[in-house]
């Protein structure tokens, strides 16, 4: 049994009653934003929007791209509608286009593409090094300390992420090693997996563009603009990925990153686009 203060619920299972949509109609979901404070998290949007894509698509095609735009905050109190637009269906390829709506105004748009698996050709650069995540501190304990907050219970998330480049107060290289996975064990479904490593590509990337301007964690304001996932081969979340990112150029406070997923194995999973803004807050007058 339970103790009184713990939840019924894990962070997975709650992430997992998100991504299971009501089907409002042939092309039209219903989700649920979940428990939280503050902006909604991107990654379950876009997560939903895959599952949404994925439910009008024939068996066999699985997830291979996907191009987004985070129009506006999502918020927790209120259910997201998810529109699919049929766009193409090939003998190879298959095009959808989802919009989230949230009270009435868009929140987010995704162009997605699933394709029949086929052999071809297949090349990739060596994954980076990296030190075992085992011994490797916890993102959300370390996130908890640089706040203040290392009394409270952790937050803790459906994906856990152990960090090979500590954070620090001083400017460092745009560059970052995360080793990642799923809290607990997925559904065997293949659409589930591919929204499962979509949620998971948009942790830690808007930190890697600001690590070389050391601005304090609550002095800066970080969003996701856009953000675009390509998936290699297909997916299993069944143990731990690392997941490198970098970002070679900023401007106008806008930051882009590049991040790669690989397999513990040496092979590449996905490759990841994001840029997103990055500035300091603006102090409030008296």
């Amino acid at each position: 049994m339970s103790a009184p203060d713990e939840p019924l619920e894990s962070p997975l299972e709650v992430l997992l009653g998100c991504l299971d949509l009501e089907t409002l109609d042939r092309d039209l979901f219903l989700g649920e934003p979940g428990p939280g404070e503050g902006r909604l998290f991107g990654g379950m949007v876009a997560a939903q929007s895959v599952i949404a894509a994925g439910r009008s698509v024939e068996p066999g095609r699985a997830l291979h791209s996907l191009h987004a735009y985070f129009l506006r905050p999502g918020r927790h109190d209120a259910p997201i509608r998810f529109a699919v637009g049929r766009v193409r269906d090939g003998r190879s390829f298959t095009t959808r286009r989802v919009t989230a709506h949230q009270g009435g105004e868009a929140i987010f748009d995704l162009a997605a593409s699933f394709a029949v698996p086929e052999d071809g050709i297949a090349h990739q650069d060596p994954m980076p090094e990296a030190p075992p995540p085992d011994a490797l501190p916890d993102w959300e304990a370390v996130r908890a300390k640089i706040l203040g907050e290392e009394e409270l219970r952790p937050r803790l998330s459906p994906i856990e992420v152990r960090m090979c480049d500590p954070l620090t107060t001083q400017a460092s290289p745009a560059r970052q090693r995360n080793w990642m996975r799923v809290r607990g064990t997925l559904p065997d479904d293949p659409l589930l997996h591919a929204a499962m490593l979509v949620y998971a590509t948009d942790r830690t990337l808007l930190a890697t563009a600001g690590r070389p301007h050391a601005i304090p964690w609550r002095e800066r304001i970080a969003s996701s603009l856009d953000h675009a996932v390509w998936i290699h081969e297909s997916v299993r979340l069944d143990g731990w990925l690392l997941y490198t990112s970098e970002s070679p150029a900023a401007r106008s406070g806008r930051g882009v990153i590049f991040g790669a997923i690989h397999r513990p194995d040496g092979r590449r999973l996905a490759s990841i686009a994001q840029e997103g803004i990055i500035r300091r807050r603006r102090k409030t007058q008296p």
